[in-house]
């Protein structure tokens, strides 16, 4: 077990809730993630709990320096290894549920993509709601959200309810085909349009 996941897997332990993964995400699933992020332009890109870096570093490979990366991880200890590791990425320790009121603070009017490491099934209801405006209401009119979820807990009440809150949250919500090559397997949902 490489030190990343020694360190994931012992943050599952302490707080399954809050960190959701047992391992980091593979790279695969990092590319897939990652699609929105745009070749041109300085873009904002949001990342939301990051955890040990891997969709991170994909960001940061596709940005190549342009535009401004800014993640969100609730977990100080993440959040730390994270800002060692990348220190061009604005990193800031906090609910990512404060989202508006956090880019506002750095002077940011609004996300051109926000990618997400999020244990959307593992929320509460009203979190999940929560977490989900805040999202729309940070990004630009035409931006994107990408997140993922686990292929084993696609028919899980807590998933199809996060399915279903995306649909009134984005005009456009496809579900990307199956990284199989991740630990455990993952899909990924792409979202345009937020609806205001």
């Amino acid at each position: 077990m490489t030190s990343e996941s020694a360190i994931l897997f012992g943050q599952f332990l302490r707080s399954p809730a809050a960190t959701g993964a047992v391992a980091p995400s593979s790279r695969r699933l990092s590319e897939a993630v990652c699609v929105p992020v745009p070749e041109r332009g300085d873009p904002v890109v949001v990342e939301l709990g990051p955890g040990t870096g891997p969709f991170t570093a994909e960001i940061q490979r596709r940005l190549g320096g342009r535009g401004r990366h800014l993640a969100v991880e609730i977990n100080a200890r993440l959040a730390g290894r994270l800002a060692a590791r990348y220190p061009k990425v604005e990193l800031v320790v906090d609910d990512a549920a404060r989202l508006p009121e956090l880019l506002a603070g750095r002077g940011v009017a609004a996300a051109d993509v926000i990618v997400s490491g999020l244990p959307w099934a593992a929320f509460a209801p009203a979190h999940q709601a929560g977490l989900l405006r805040a999202v729309v209401a940070s990004l630009a009119p035409g931006g994107a959200f990408t997140t993922f979820s686990y292929v084993h807990a696609r028919a899980l009440p807590a998933a199809l309810r996060f399915r279903r809150g995306l649909g009134r949250a984005f005009e456009e919500v496809v579900a990307g085909r199956t990284v199989w090559r991740n630990l455990p397997p993952a899909f990924v949902y792409h979202a345009r349009r937020p609806r205001r």
